[in-house]
């Protein structure tokens, strides 16, 4: 928690940009029937079966740069999560000499999964191109690219969206706003409020 906690205190530095990144899901719900439109004095009639499928989101957010991307992919595999790697280290931060990534402690968040979608030697120099840094067990809140993701939830995911077309320009536009905006990131919590807050997590010496 304090290693992270301490990045989040570094200054900005286009050299070695941080950058937080966290995935979620969501669900497409597709009618199977056209729905009965509204007349005078009845309103629209949706039937109750629909179709399921599901899509993995792929937040990478930049606080210190008011910037953030979003990936949609059909899985959340190792080999997705590898290529949300390489987009960052030679797409969106290619002039960066490192970048400082944060990020939750899942099982594909690792230099591993770099091997399993690139070659060995272009994996070690993706590798080479990131600080790693992980928030701990059952603290993914530290990563900003959950609270980034809850606000897609909040204003553009949070209700009933058809197929992946239509996902992709919804996102894309909040994107587009969020970033025009140069909207921050308004984070307060420290390693002293930690060690007041948190103190039961600490070892009692």
């Amino acid at each position: 928690m304090e290693d992270v906690l301490a990045v989040y205190t570094r200054p900005r530095d286009p050299d070695y940009p941080l950058v937080c990144l966290d995935e979620t899901s969501k669900q497409f719900l597709a009618e199977t029937r056209l729905p009965i439109p509204m007349k005078r004095g009845r309103p629209a009639r949706c039937d109750y079966e629909y179709e399921r499928n599901t899509a993995n989101i792929f937040m990478m957010f930049a606080p210190l740069e008011d910037w953030r991307h979003v990936k949609v992919t059909d899985r959340h595999t190792a080999v997705d999560y590898a290529h949300v790697l390489k987009e960052l280290a030679d797409r969106y931060f290619a002039n960066a000499k490192t970048v400082v990534l944060v990020q939750g402690n899942l099982n594909i968040h690792g230099k591993g999964s770099l091997y399993e979608a690139f070659p060995a030697a272009e994996a070690r120099r993706l590798v080479e191109r990131f600080e790693w840094h992980y928030t701990p067990k059952h603290g993914s809140w530290l990563d900003l690219a959950e609270s980034e993701l809850g606000v897609l939830t909040s204003q553009c995911l949070d209700r009933r969206i058809a197929d992946k077309q239509t996902l992709d320009e919804e996102i894309a536009a909040w994107e587009r706003d969020r970033n025009a905006n140069h909207t921050r990131a308004s984070w307060q919590f420290s390693t002293p409020n930690a060690r007041i807050k948190l103190k039961h997590l600490y070892p009692a010496i």
